[in-house]
């Protein structure tokens, strides 16, 4: 149940250190005598939490759908520079208190383990000098918003966004791919030597809060402050290894087949989007209230509880035009000039209401992000009744798989009355397009997560140094195309990753979710949809108030990531494509 207790006061300013102040001195010398008492504390301690946590996620979602409104930008900046490294300080402190609290009350262990040792790995964490540094880090992240999101080109008689330009890397005439693939190559490559050198510096400074931790590398640091109890740097190379074995060939295979099909001699790195049979890109909806509406015709399809969310969500999409853009304090769904890349999920701690974020310009993979942000909306709004904030959030491999399942277990009902496609060579494509990309970003995850663990491993590294890593992993885990004659692009093609700016370390996690999320869709074709849907829920539910392993287990999964559930789901995924009609 939602909190009824009046320690946050509702007119509370939580971008104010002034406001917040006074409510974390109360949590820090409220006497607290017994057990009782202690989850008292700790219900107003959430509280709090959460209403600092919604008015940073209110900030963060302004300066995302603005960019270049410089009045946000501003005030976003003074909160990461005031309130941000005061809020930082205060939650040690709280922290300390909490697991000083803990020790002194025997609350009941199966409810309680995960919080404890939560608030334990950060207390022996946190260091007083690291807080300017990561006020630094937050502030070059922003940078790199600045940088990325004022990335246009001129194409095609107009200006374009990047993500507009993904359209035509889909067109069947080849030359217009190469255009299209070469004009934003060039545009970024512009940002070459200013991104290069803002990653150096989120090096250097990442290294350093490592050893003020007290850490070998920033690894270490990373794993322990990202909570990773349950598995191992150790665990990390086993997952790059078994994708090599059994990933990557099968990737290869895909691209020489693909080869053939479009009657090339060789791949070229914009050959790969596009229909082997030269039909036009695939147009699943137009603007994003037509997504929205379709959507939820998928969601009906599947199952009424997750039919019931989408409609808390996309209220209001029924009306106006079906290609107006959508708006809504809920989602931000269409692309335009001035607004930061990609997409997202952020939910709005003390109101408890998910925020849907992306840059949809009609294309398949916009269908794929909606669902994907869905799922992790559903995971907030069904573990939403939990009093705890903590216990509302579960780890990233989880929440991953909430998001990742959605886009396998809607696949089945994209071709509905109302749905993304009217016939069935169109869907037949959608579906072969998400299950070559399911199985070939775990090769990008393999490399992007490799590449992080040397870079922060080797922290004093050069440029060349990291370009030549770069395309090791490059040929490690690669497609099977031609890089002939653009070397800059091939060395610079990881700056596209936002995750290496804003969230270090950050992407193992996608892989470790893909292969629960594919494990939970060959469950649904062996036991059927309402058991995978069933047992979805009843994970989601339980937001982030166990272990990682049993949330797994909730779901009917395994923790594992070794050679045999990744050899299992590439076969999976290799025998569904060769019945689907190319």
């Amino acid at each position: 149940m939602m909190s009824t207790n009046r320690f946050v006061p509702s007119s509370l300013d939580a971008t104010q250190w002034a406001q917040i102040q006074p409510l974390v001195e109360g949590l820090k010398s409220r006497a607290v005598e017994s057990a009782s008492g202690f989850e008292e504390w700790l219900i107003d301690r959430s509280d709090l939490d959460a209403a600092c946590s919604e008015a940073r996620a209110n900030l963060y979602i302004a300066t995302s759908c603005n960019t270049d409104d410089q009045a946000l930008a501003s005030a976003y900046t003074a909160y990461l520079e005031e309130t941000g490294p005061k809020l930082e300080v205060a939650g040690f402190e709280l922290d300390k208190r909490q697991v000083e609290l803990h020790a002194r009350f025997g609350l009941d262990r199966e409810r309680y383990l995960v919080l404890e040792r939560s608030k334990r790995a950060s207390v022996e964490l946190f260091r007083e000098e690291n807080v300017p540094l990561q006020t630094e880090l937050a502030k070059l992240s922003q940078e790199f918003g600045k940088i990325s999101g004022a990335q246009t080109v001129q194409f095609d008689g107009g200006e374009k966004t990047l993500p507009q330009m993904t359209q035509y890397l889909l067109r069947p005439e080849r030359g217009m791919r190469e255009g299209a693939w070469r004009a934003v190559a060039q545009r970024r490559l512009r940002d070459r030597g200013a991104l290069d050198e803002l990653l150096d510096k989120m090096v250097g400074l990442r290294n350093q809060v490592a050893q003020n931790a007290d850490c070998p590398s920033f690894v270490e640091y990373a794993f322990k402050e990202k909570q990773r109890f349950d598995y191992s740097p150790k665990d990390c190379e086993t997952f790059w290894t078994s994708v090599e074995k059994h990933v990557t060939p099968l990737i290869r295979r895909l691209d020489a087949r693909r080869a053939r099909a479009l009657g090339v001699d060789v791949l070229r790195p914009w050959d790969l989007n596009a229909d082997i049979k030269g039909r036009a890109g695939l147009k699943p909806f137009s603007g994003g209230r037509d997504l929205m509406r379709k959507t939820q015709a998928v969601m009906d399809a599947l199952d009424p509880r997750l039919a019931s969310m989408t409609r808390r969500l996309g209220g209001g999409a029924e009306e106006g035009s079906a290609d107006a853009a959508l708006v809504t304090e809920y989602l931000d769904l269409d692309t335009r000039k001035g607004k930061r890349p990609g997409g997202y999920q952020y939910v709005r701690d003390a109101s408890r209401k998910p925020f849907i974020f992306m840059n949809a310009a009609g294309l398949h993979r916009d269908v794929m992000t909606m669902v994907h942000e869905a799922g992790h909306a559903f995971h907030s709004m069904l573990a939403e009744n939990e009093p705890l904030l903590d216990y509302r959030h579960s780890p990233i491999e989880f929440a991953e798989v909430a998001s990742m399942s959605m886009e396998h277990l809607t696949m089945p009902h994209w071709g509905v009355n109302g749905g993304f496609y009217k016939d069935e060579e169109s869907l037949a494509r959608a579906r072969r397009e998400h299950l070559e990309d399911s199985i070939t970003i775990l090769a990008w995850i393999a490399t992007i997560d490799c590449f992080q663990h040397w870079m922060y491993r080797n922290p004093k590294h050069t440029h060349s140094q990291r370009d030549a890593f770069w395309l090791s992993l490059d040929q490690r885990f690669g497609r099977g195309v031609s890089w002939d004659g653009l070397t800059a692009e091939r060395e610079s093609l990881w700056q596209k990753q936002g995750h290496l700016y804003g969230h270090a370390l950050y992407y193992i996690e996608y892989g470790i979710a893909q292969l629960g999320a594919l494990s939970l869709w060959l469950k649904s074709k062996r036991e059927g949809e309402r058991a995978a849907v069933d047992a979805y829920v009843r994970a989601l539910t339980l937001g982030g108030s166990k272990p990682l392993p049993q949330l797994f287990e909730a779901a009917g999964l395994r923790l594992d990531f070794s050679e045999k559930p990744i050899a299992q789901v590439a076969e999976a995924v290799e025998r569904e494509l060769e019945m689907l009609p190319a």
